[in-house]
């Protein structure tokens, strides 16, 4: 029973360790969440250089998990850890598509092209909301900017017909989007037609003011 022994005490120690590093990898997916969310937060606000200090310790995050985790491929590809990068996925790709710069691409964050995409249709809520930002002060070329953004995403997804197994479930959050650039084209619509009327009003005004 020597034998048995030895196995007995090396899986509790393979236990033991995989849990710790569980356990760290789900300290680090919220911490990761946290930064992300607090990135999209700083962008909305105008706040460049905080979100993309914030990208800074997310990236610094995500090549930390994947070291912690390189003996562990079942817990790095579980699926609280590959929410967490998705998140930081759809963080970059929100900040350098509202700043109208180079997409980071999926080498250069060093994550998965599965992960990746699915970051890019997130970030379509978030292109959604800054449009509605932007609405708000009125019709702006910016905001048409952001939905032909939304519009050539959609466009690269409806293309991505593969199964859900290599996708993670890319084709339901391709339906979702969907609906979101719809609404949003509507609001859009809606603005720009609210600018003429009140440019018409005004140029009613001026030619025959009140006497």
């Amino acid at each position: 029973m020597d034998q048995f022994n030895l196995i007995t005490e090396n899986a509790r120690k393979n236990f033991d360790e995989r849990t710790a590093a569980r356990d760290q990898a789900l300290v680090q997916a919220r911490q990761l969440t946290r930064l992300c969310a607090h990135t999209i937060r700083a962008i909305h606000r105008s706040e460049s250089q905080p979100a993309h200090e914030l990208l800074g310790e997310a990236h610094a995050l995500v090549q930390q998990m994947q070291k912690d985790l390189v003996n562990y491929p079942d817990l790095y590809f579980a699926g609280y850890t590959q929410d967490a990068i998705k998140e930081f996925s759809e963080a970059s790709l929100t900040v350098a598509i509202i700043e109208n710069s180079v997409l980071p691409t999926p080498e250069e964050l060093g994550i998965e092209y599965n992960t990746y995409v699915n970051g890019l249709a997130e970030c379509i809520g978030e292109l959604r909301r800054r449009c509605l930002d932007i609405l708000r002060q009125g019709y702006s070329e910016d905001a048409e900017r952001l939905l032909s953004a939304m519009d050539e995403i959609y466009n690269f997804l409806v293309t991505m017909d593969y199964p859900d197994a290599v996708t993670q479930g890319l084709r339901r959050q391709t339906d979702l989007v969907r609906g979101i650039i719809e609404r949003t084209r509507a609001d859009l619509t809606l603005s720009l037609r609210e600018q003429h009327l009140q440019e018409a009003l005004q140029e009613f005004a001026r030619r025959f003011p009140e006497k």
